[in-house]
């Protein structure tokens, strides 16, 4: 019983941590500093969700700006807005606060013979 009472409390302040977090509820951003740049220059052309889903550091955001530059249209971006753009893109949405459990190895996948 007692191993229960514990590891529910664990989950439960893991959640809170998460719970913390600010959200605008229109756009689902967090709320940090230059969250309405985002919400403007992202949401511009498609939906928050397609920010909120993805993770990476500052050059994973830049090199995903560049792409949508290159191949879908996306304006010019001066630097006086990409910089405090791609800080709070690296700063709220980066790797490590990833919620998911990693890939699992191929050789747990379907299908895939075990070496």
């Amino acid at each position: 019983m007692r191993f229960v009472v514990a590891l529910l409390l664990v989950s439960l302040a893991a959640f809170a941590a998460r719970a913390d977090d600010k959200l605008d509820p229109e756009t689902g951003l967090k709320i940090a500093p230059n969250w309405e740049l985002a919400a403007a220059q992202c949401g511009g052309c498609h939906s928050h969700q397609l920010v909120t889903a993805q993770r990476g550091d500052r050059e994973y955001w830049l090199q995903l700006i560049r792409w949508m530059q290159r191949t879908q249209n996306l304006w010019p971006i001066p630097a006086e807005i990409e910089e405090p753009l791609l800080e709070y893109l690296a700063t709220n949405y980066n790797e490590t606060d990833w919620g998911r459990r990693p890939p699992l190895p191929p050789t747990l996948l379907p299908g895939v013979a075990k070496q």
